[in-house]
């Protein structure tokens, strides 16, 4: 079968994919109802959608892909909804697991993950382990995630080490504080997508994105696949990321500013 990156003749270094590309995906709820269907419906394509953008990401040569799966905020839902999204987030990543074993994509958990129903918790940590010697993709699955509570939390481990004596206030530097995110040892995203033509970032990844490349479309997250995934990595590979300087700085220097 001819891959995503043969077919599009894309080279990853040549091409600037995205090191690691994060996506908000809205618009499941929407879909189902422009199609008289239940929200249930929207959810399950969705988890479709996470097939194909997975699998693509994987051919393309990128780094890290990390969906906002389910928000802190989501627990506010009605529960017949939160109900039925436990039990789909379940049986996906029973599903996935041999196929992203089989296609070398390792999983990792962000987000307040006790919070979720044991058996769902059980599924999750057995796809960890099952592709914890995966060595191509990383799949950041943001789990009862919001950025608000991944900052407070830092700021509650860093203040303890602060008063035990482990840390000097003087010294807490930007490193300090990223290493106490749930996000850990994650490269920031060079892109972020964010699907359903919702223009915000819906608390998600604020203090990671600060300087990613930020790309909206109308498109409704269980419509999203290979042409709308190529056509936001085109649009990232056309921006100049300048970092505070200017052009001529950017022609003569790397692109990372750290």
């Amino acid at each position: 079968m001819e891959s995503v990156k043969e077919k599009n003749h894309i080279d990853p270094a040549a091409d600037r994919i995205p090191a690691h590309i994060a996506i908000i995906m809205d618009g499941n709820g929407r879909w189902a109802k422009e199609r008289l269907r239940g929200r249930s419906d929207g959810h399950a394509e969705g988890v479709n959608s996470v097939h194909r953008i997975t699998r693509l990401a994987s051919d393309l040569g990128v780094r890290d892909l990390t969906l906002y799966a389910f928000s802190t905020e989501n627990w506010n839902r009605p529960q017949q909804e939160v109900d039925t999204l436990m039990t789909l987030i379940g049986q996906a990543i029973r599903n996935e697991t041999p196929d992203l074993k089989a296609n070398n994509v390792k999983i990792r958990l962000v987000g307040d993950i006790d919070r979720l129903p044991a058996d769902v918790q059980r599924d999750l940590y057995h796809g960890v382990e099952e592709t914890s010697d995966c060595t191509g993709l990383n799949l950041n699955l943001c789990l009862s995630y919001s950025s608000r509570w991944e900052l407070t939390e830092a700021m509650r481990a860093i203040a303890a080490q602060v008063r035990n004596g482990r840390i000097n206030p003087a010294d807490i530097t930007e490193d300090t504080i990223s290493a106490q995110l749930a996000t850990s040892g994650i490269p920031d995203p060079e892109l972020l997508i964010r699907t359903g033509g919702e223009l915000r970032l819906s608390n998600f990844l604020l203090w990671q994105t600060a300087y990613s490349e930020l790309y909206f479309t109308d498109v409704l997250w269980p419509d999203f696949g290979e042409k709308e995934f190529l056509a936001a990595i085109s649009e990232y590979r056309k921006r100049e990321r300048r970092f505070g300087r200017t052009s001529e700085q950017v022609r003569h220097t790397p692109d990372d500013p750290k």
